[in-house]
């Protein structure tokens, strides 16, 4: 026996809610995006044309299709044919891939996804699911959709510039010199601009017009054979001239794309490259990508921001200000690894900020070790004498104070060091061991008072019980999250290219991640 099965009766439509499970995740990406206030969909509002698809139904069916692992604007469309969930968020509306693809990519989108984490957010408090107590910051590196072989270097520009710099001088020489064109005003000795370079080409081409009208004049054949050798060099020069200006607007251009990075591709202007972690090669290949940023708790992604610099150091602190400004206010504990730990981004949470930084300095657990104590040539184990202000070394020769030092660092934050030097380094029996200095020279020590204050801060509240336990928390909640983009997600790479468009995406997935484990713990 079979249960009934007949292709040839009317079934009526029901609907399509009925269908899904009771903690089926369109519910919840549903009930998220109704969340958002109205004003947020404002910009999206036209008087003109065909009416538009709701931003509210668009931003439902490209977040469930994110849940799904499916980042295609074609797959995208083909499960609004196929999927019940997607059938029911988009109530019979079916919009092209190309329409799909046109609005997550849009500026306006960007707000709408902040907003999807603020009022995700919101939800986890009303929820208890997280306590505010702590943020904890990480980054990573993703791909960007571009060919890993379009990069062009900064220092190989700067050098090619420096080149067409001297090139070009030298011929304006040679020109002044041979009195082919007269001098012209310059801004400066240095280099010549393209307006300069514009006026030579146009000197230099009146030469040749002029050397022209010559030549057609004259009746004269050994005349005219002369006047067209002496034509030769003012014609050579000119084409010279017009490919200086073209590689010099080409070079100009290249550095303001690079701006503070040091490499961009071809293919998208605003990825750098970096060395990722997964390098199937094992030959350190520099691949195209972004830093991304992200603060989490109860692991759960809860800001996130897009950085061109492959080291974390220097993306701390506009992170905290993107926090701050478009997410929430920074709770009581900032906590990183030891990437993040350095003077500035010390300074900026604890005095700035008035946070409490749970972020170690590269040294912390290196300095914990038996190895490190107990070496005699590591200045940080040489006695110190307050009253005299001088380190003993292990030669049992002081190093007293010399003088200040002041070292800027390329974001402009000054350090300022205390320079001592020791008394007399000749025949020392240790001197190869203890330092790499010049015979007649001294051992010298640069010590930054500020700095050995910061670490100290660190080492008393990471060995705290409080706030130790907080500090071991981060593996356990921030890891996860990239592990669940990449591993379950799998998100690896972008697949739309610029910026502006990647935050976009980024931010839907991120988001995608934050809706499966939500919809996961509901089971239990």
């Amino acid at each position: 026996m079979f249960k009934n099965y007949t292709m040839n009766q009317l079934v009526l439509p029901l609907d399509l809610e009925v269908k899904l499970q009771k903690n089926d995740i369109a519910f919840h990406v549903h009930h998220l995006v109704e969340s958002i206030p109205h004003e947020a969909f404002e910009p999206f509002q036209r008087n003109d044309g065909c009416p538009a698809y709701h931003p509210r139904m668009m931003l439902k069916i490209i977040l469930c299709a994110y849940t799904q692992s499916v980042f295609s604007g074609r797959k995208i469309e083909a499960l609004l044919k196929d999927s019940i969930r997607m059938m029911w968020l988009a109530q019979g509306h079916e919009p092209s891939y190309r329409t799909i693809n046109r609005f997550r990519v849009q500026p306006e989108v960007k707000n709408l996804i902040r907003q999807c984490f603020v009022q995700f957010r919101c939800q986890l408090i009303e929820e208890k699911l997280i306590d505010q107590e702590a943020i904890f910051i990480d980054g990573t590196k993703i791909e960007a959709n571009a060919n890993k072989f379009t990069f062009v270097w900064k220092k190989s520009i700067e050098k090619y510039h420096q080149s067409l710099i001297e090139k070009s001088n030298q011929l304006y020489d040679e020109l002044l010199e041979n009195e082919i064109i007269p001098e012209i005003e310059r801004e400066s000795d240095e280099q010549l601009s393209l307006e300069e370079l514009a006026q030579l080409v146009q000197k230099v081409d009146d030469v040749v017009n002029e050397y022209d009208k010559q030549i057609e004049a004259s009746s004269d054949v050994p005349e005219r054979k002369a006047l067209r050798n002496e034509r030769k060099y003012p014609k050579k020069v000119r084409k010279q001239l017009i490919d200086f200006i073209v590689r010099k607007q080409k070079y100009q251009r290249d550095l303001e794309i690079f701006g503070t990075r040091n490499s961009y591709s071809k293919t998208d202007p605003d990825a750098t490259f970096m060395r990722m972690k997964d390098d199937y090669m094992k030959n350190g290949q520099l691949k195209a990508g972004y830093n991304t940023q992200i603060a989490t708790e109860g692991q759960y992604a809860l800001a996130y921001g897009l950085f061109s610099n492959p080291t974390d150091t220097r993306t701390l602190i506009p992170f905290l200000d993107e926090i701050e400004q478009d997410y929430f206010e920074l709770p009581e504990h900032i906590v990183t690894d030891a990437s993040y730990g350095s003077e500035e981004n010390y300074n900026d949470i604890l005095l700035n900020r008035k946070r409490e930084a749970l972020i170690p300095y590269t040294l912390y657990m290196k300095e914990k070790k038996k190895t490190y104590k107990q070496n005699l040539f590591n200045p940080d184990n040489w006695p110190y004498d307050e009253e005299t202000d001088t380190y003993t070394c292990p030669n049992q020769k002081h190093l007293t104070f010399h003088d200040y030092s002041v070292r800027t660092d390329r974001t402009g934050f000054q350090r300022k060091f205390k320079i001592y030097e020791c008394e007399d380094c000749s025949d020392c029996p240790f001197r190869s061991s203890c330092t790499k200095a010049k015979e007649g020279n001294n051992r010298k020590r640069m010590v930054n008072e500020k700095w050995e204050q910061q670490k100290e801060y660190v080492r008393t509240k990471l060995s705290e019980e409080r706030t130790g336990a907080i500090y071991r928390k981060r593996k356990i909640d921030v890891e996860p999250v990239f592990g669940f983009l990449k591993a379950n997600l799998r998100f690896t790479r972008f697949s739309v290219r610029g910026k502006s468009k990647v935050e976009n995406e980024m931010g839907f997935a991120l988001m995608a991640v934050n809706l499966r484990k939500y919809t996961a713990q509901q089971l239990r």
